[in-house]
């Protein structure tokens, strides 16, 4: 008979993910972010426009004027909170677990344990291949989509974590990669 232990554990006790070092992303994801907000802008201006030169009789001068400065200050306020929202960006990888923090105003910390990872994929948007950015995602049982993404990674880091992790979820696939290969057998019996 097996004996069963079951222990309550101080809360006190736990690792504080909260004291891991956070790395940021690298600083031309900042450029990514912008780039991607300044074309829906662009796009709504555009829509705005064409509805200007085609229905001008809508509204009047000052409330097309009054349209026009609020899209700016709009755009205004996107960059300024899209620089800051960028800087509470952060990742880290400890030897069990990877951990993302990001938000602003509602701030989220995910934190995937790896033997819960079922498969890692690596990224690249058009401005992020531009730009030598790529990004990790990490997915877990049950869903279709990833459970962890790190954007604004430099490809090679974005490389080495993904080797990382793959080892990590899959230990014995280096070992069977690096082990010769023995030959074929030439048997006259098969």
């Amino acid at each position: 008979m097996t004996n069963f232990t079951n222990e309550a554990i101080e809360i006190n006790e736990l690792p504080k993910f909260e004291e891991v070092q956070l790395r940021g992303l690298h600083s031309n994801y900042l450029k990514v972010m912008l780039f991607n907000f300044s074309l829906l802008i662009i796009l709504v201006l555009g829509g705005f426009a064409t509805v200007f030169v085609l229905k001008k009789d809508i509204f009047s001068i000052n409330v097309w004027g009054s349209i026009f400065v609020a899209l700016i200050l709009l755009l205004g306020l996107i960059v300024f909170f899209t620089k800051k929202s960028f800087k509470k960006i952060g990742y880290a990888f400890r030897s069990h677990d990877a951990i993302y923090k990001s938000g602003l105003i509602s701030e989220t910390t995910t934190i995937i344990p790896f033997n819960r990872v079922q498969h890692v994929a690596l990224h690249q948007g058009f401005i992020s291949r531009k730009l030598g950015l790529a990004s990790v995602e990490l997915f877990t049982a049950g869903g279709s989509s990833s459970d962890l993404k790190i954007p604004g990674l430099l490809l090679e880091e974005a490389q080495k974590i993904k080797n990382l992790v793959s080892q990590k979820i899959n230990p014995t696939a280096e070992r069977i990669e690096s082990e010769p290969t023995a030959p074929l057998s030439t048997d006259s019996n098969e």
